[in-house]
């Protein structure tokens, strides 16, 4: 593993230390830990500085930057956790939420530095992804809030939220399967130049899935609004991404054919894009003059 991988591990398994307020809420510092009990966010907020002094000690430069993002993703996913455990009950999936949207972040990260850690970079964390990315996000979360004002007991339908994370692990699975698989030929950017060594991935995820990692991203995606019960962003996340895939597949095709010609063709006579009523780019045969 390489020394990136390493640096956002131990990172993020910093961050996840806001989870000793569990410790201390419990009475476990005695009475500094009775006291500390009763300031949940303080006590979060003081930890995660006193991590980001140590990791400013401790790492310089590039490997600095990866230990920043990911003990702030280690310490959101902790906060997750916190919320899920001693909210009240109608928050209880924003926390497990917040989990679920943090572990994935950070795993696409870990996982290109260990499939493909040439094209690693600080994007890999998808932090940054875009702004309507962020913008979605955001929408969400006010959906929630909004939603659980009104109408508490709408946040509580537990069996939504649980079919909403097995759909969230379902995804993760498909797609981090589908970067490994493919290694030094999957990339977070569409090529549209072969590079030296680039060849057509068809086995594994591959066998069942054109796009395997588009899959894994479209049902994560709607996962996630049905762990928040948030009917509108589920609606809206799932006509989105269908149509950010739809239009990103098309594109991509035409480069795989580009770079694959008939070995592509015959491949997507094979398989499947994975994506609902997605076809990709079929190029058109002319016909031939009688």
């Amino acid at each position: 593993m390489i020394r990136e991988a390493h640096v956002t591990l131990q990172s993020f398994t910093l961050g996840l230390g806001v989870l000793s307020y569990l410790l201390a809420s419990c009475g476990g510092l005695g009475l500094l830990g009775v006291w500390l009990g009763h300031y949940l966010w303080a006590y979060c907020g003081v930890f995660y500085l006193a991590v980001n002094l140590l990791l400013l000690l401790v790492y310089r430069g590039g490997d600095w930057q990866i230990a920043v993002r990911g003990c702030f993703l280690g310490a959101c996913c902790g906060g997750g956790i916190l919320v899920s455990v001693l909210s009240p009950t109608s928050y209880h999936v924003f926390g497990w939420y917040v989990v679920v949207l943090t572990v994935f972040h950070f795993s696409e990260y870990l996982t290109t530095a260990i499939g493909n850690p040439k094209t690693l970079t600080l994007d890999s964390y998808l932090l940054n992804h875009s702004w309507a990315y962020g913008i979605a996000a955001v929408v969400s979360w006010g959906e929630f809030f909004i939603e659980r004002w009104l109408l508490p007991d709408m946040k509580m339908i537990w069996y939504v939220s649980i079919i909403g994370i097995i759909i969230c692990l379902w995804g993760e699975i498909i797609r981090k399967s589908a970067m490994l698989t493919a290694k030094t030929n999957f990339n977070h950017i569409v090529q549209v130049r072969r590079q030296d060594g680039h060849e057509l991935v068809t086995w594994g995820t591959y066998q069942l899935f054109r796009h395997p990692s588009y899959v894994g991203w479209f049902w994560w995606s709607i996962g996630t609004q049905l762990i928040l019960v948030n009917p509108l962003c589920t609606i809206a996340y799932t006509l989105a991404s269908w149509s950010f895939f739809n239009e990103r597949i098309h594109f991509e095709e035409m480069t795989l054919i580009n770079f694959f010609g008939e070995k592509y063709l015959d491949y997507q006579k094979k398989v499947g894009t994975g994506l609902p009523f997605i076809k990709g780019f079929i190029p058109k045969i002319p016909r031939k003059q009688t």
